[in-house]
């Protein structure tokens, strides 16, 4: 990668300096020496990078480098455009309707037998919500379970897209637009879904998932929840 084309200087030195995520990173007086920049300048270039996740700032420790993630930085992005009008997340949803099925056969076939059984108590949780007394909409474990799903892709590009769709969607709450029968209907398919993974019928999960995503008419914002 030309990392030139990176313009603040201390997110090139992220980059050249090559510390692991996990590990402390100069102060910032020592990188402004090693860069000839004020500390001034490389505090607000500091501010960007915490912002993106890059680097967390801890008292007594230090500046520590994170692991990459792209979940930070999207969700950043979406939740300003959906607070301005200039996204919809029906747009953000077709996205990531498409990335799970695109990306499914990859990830459900390296499922292992722990998670299986993760997503068949997730199912039960939820059915021990929505059947209880109150009723509890199961919205953590409609997170849970999509994500698990495809929690042994190789892609923090994906993991990051799909991991931000469930932060904006919860920010925008938009279970309060769905229907009970709604929800009914999204766990029974969702208990579906998880008994052709454990039988490794691959191909109708894919099916019923891509059925699932349509349960209720176009030109209602509860689809989009799911």
């Amino acid at each position: 990668m030309n990392i030139s084309k990176i313009s603040p200087a201390f997110l090139r030195y992220l980059v050249e300096s090559e510390v692991p995520p996990g590990e402390r990173l100069p102060t910032l007086y020592e990188i402004g020496t090693e860069l000839g920049i004020s500390v001034g300048k490389l505090r607000e270039q500091l501010e960007v990078a915490r912002h993106l996740g890059l680097v967390t700032v801890r008292p007594r420790v230090g500046i520590i480098r994170e692991r990459f993630s792209f979940q930070t930085a999207v969700l950043s992005s979406i939740l300003i455009g959906l607070s301005t009008g200039e996204a919809q997340f029906e747009q953000y949803s077709r996205l990531r309707q498409g990335i799970e099925t695109a990306f499914w056969h990859d990830a459900v076939t390296h499922l292992t037998e722990a998670d299986l059984q993760l997503l068949h108590d997730l199912v039960s949780q939820a059915w021990e919500k929505l059947r209880g007394q109150p009723i509890h909409v199961p919205n953590g474990e409609h997170r849970q379970l999509h994500l698990t799903m495809f929690s042994r892709l190789e892609n923090p590009v994906v993991q990051g897209l799909l991991a931000a769709y469930w932060d904006a969607y919860e920010a925008s709450e938009l279970t309060r637009y769905a229907s009970y029968q709604y929800w009914l209907d999204v766990w029974s398919y969702h208990e579906r879904i998880v008994n052709a993974l454990c039988r490794q019928q691959f191909d109708l999960g894919q099916q019923l998932l891509t059925e699932h995503f349509s349960l209720l008419p176009s030109g209602t914002q509860a689809p989009e929840a799911d």
